[in-house]
């Protein structure tokens, strides 16, 4: 009988022993540079214009903003991080259609609310929605994502227009993966970072990175001396190869041909790669008749209940689809069997992904200052299928430290990160 390992190897499943991981190393860091010149490439390498010079001022206050979702926060965030004053409001646009005074007319009540309490006079906004950074720190939007109705918002420097209303003053815009990076320091104290990456895995996946400036050659001599941070969108490298799996989820996707990278390590995606895997098993004949019809009849799985199957975790109030369909232990220790490679290969490519970054900056060649990683989201701290963090850190100390004598350090985790790095963007 065919063992799961030859299956799913018959399938075109690279499994994480398998894959050449130094090769994928050097087509990261390819397409970054090609991204940077301004060629072709399947990585936007964005400039966001944001620095991290200097350190944060403890005991400043920022009043901060978050915007990313269906709801916006408000906050106070003091440095070391603590998050006084928070508020939760809906995203104005997501109950119906609204217009422009009414869209800034949230944010700017909000910050009429916070100003009092805030000792530092530029405003931290995080906004994670497509747009295009501005050298002044604002963003420009591009489009809509998550159903917001606000089509008047469209192509506005949303920055400039919040502090019309406000009567003037300063702000700094970013998004989540940069403010994410910048988060890392509030966690610097007394340490040295020769240079910092932040990254974010949870429902999708993106990196940041602090680049020279005079590498960016896209920009030409708009790019100024020193460094910035760039904004890769690394969730969509292509230059790896799928499988068959991995193919039939891209192409049920919503963007199909599009996120590659990110449909094979992140949240949104992980489920319903078992699922594939699953349904081609049980045409293949590998599970039991009752099991095999049984999974013909699940229409969708979530990564978190592929997880907690895995690991055999019972989470308390939720029920879990697997546990019927692999009632029969065997076919429980089949479909294991099948599913586990899909979390140990998120695990091995999210090494490559920090690894290519971490080699990117420049950093590291000191282990007294060693390059900061900030890592956020739920994939990356809460899958309990594999020891993620553990296989993360044991791939980058061969890929980083024995390999290329590179040092790095993922920094403590930080809550709320992206408020906290939109107040260190208004800071520095």
């Amino acid at each position: 009988m065919t063992t799961p390992e030859d299956f799913l190897r018959e399938h075109g499943f690279t499994a994480a022993a398998e894959l050449n991981r130094q090769a994928l190393v050097t087509e990261f860091l390819s397409e970054m540079e090609k991204g940077l010149k301004g060629e072709e490439s399947s990585l936007m390498m964005i400039p966001t214009f944001v620095g991290v010079e200097g350190r944060a001022k403890e005991g400043a206050k920022v009043a901060v903003l978050d915007a990313g979702g269906t709801n916006f926060r408000g906050a106070i965030v003091e440095i070391p991080p603590k998050i006084d004053f928070r508020e939760n409001r809906p995203m104005p646009g997501t109950k119906g259609e609204v217009g422009v005074e009414e869209f800034y007319k949230a944010f700017a009540d909000e910050i009429a609310r916070l100003r009092p309490m805030a000792t530092v006079s530029k405003i931290g906004w995080c906004f994670s929605y497509p747009a295009e950074a501005t050298r002044d720190l604002d963003a420009r939007l591009v489009r809509w994502t998550k159903n917001i109705s606000a089509p008047g918002i469209v192509g506005q420097h949303v920055g400039r227009e919040l502090l019309a209303r406000l009567g003037g003053g300063e702000i700094a815009i970013v998004n989540d993966t940069v403010a994410t990076l910048l988060a890392a320091k509030a966690t610097e104290g007394a340490k040295t970072y020769s240079s910092y990456v932040g990254f974010i895995l949870g429902t999708g996946t993106n990196c940041a990175y602090v680049e020279k400036c005079a590498n960016i050659g896209k920009l030409g001599s708009a790019a100024g001396e020193g460094s910035m941070i760039i904004n890769a969108e690394s969730g969509n490298f292509s230059k790896i190869e799928q499988s068959e799996f991995d193919m039939a989820v891209d192409a049920k996707s919503g963007n199909p041909g599009n996120s590659r990278f990110e449909k094979m390590i992140a949240g949104a995606y992980l489920g319903a790669i078992g699922l594939e895997i699953f349904k081609a098993a049980a045409k293949a004949g590998m599970f039991s008749a009752q099991a095999a019809s049984a999974v013909g009849g699940v229409g969708q799985l979530e990564t978190m209940d592929l997880d907690n199957f895995c690991a055999k975790f019972a989470k308390p109030g939720r029920s879990n689809p697997l546990d019927s369909v692999f009632g029969d232990p065997s076919d429980a220790q089949m479909a294991r069997r099948l599913a586990l490679p899909v979390f140990e290969r998120a695990a091995a490519l999210t090494a490559v992904h920090l690894a290519a970054f971490a080699i990117k900056t420049g950093g590291g060649a000191d282990s007294s200052a060693p390059v900061a990683i900030n890592a956020d989201g739920s994939t990356y701290y809460k899958t309990k299928a594999v020891p993620f963090d553990a296989s993360v850190r044991r791939e980058l100390d061969e890929l980083l430290v024995r390999s290329r004598n590179i040092h790095y350090e993922i920094t403590p985790q930080v809550e709320d990160a992206p408020m906290v790095g939109a107040a260190i963007a208004a800071m520095l």
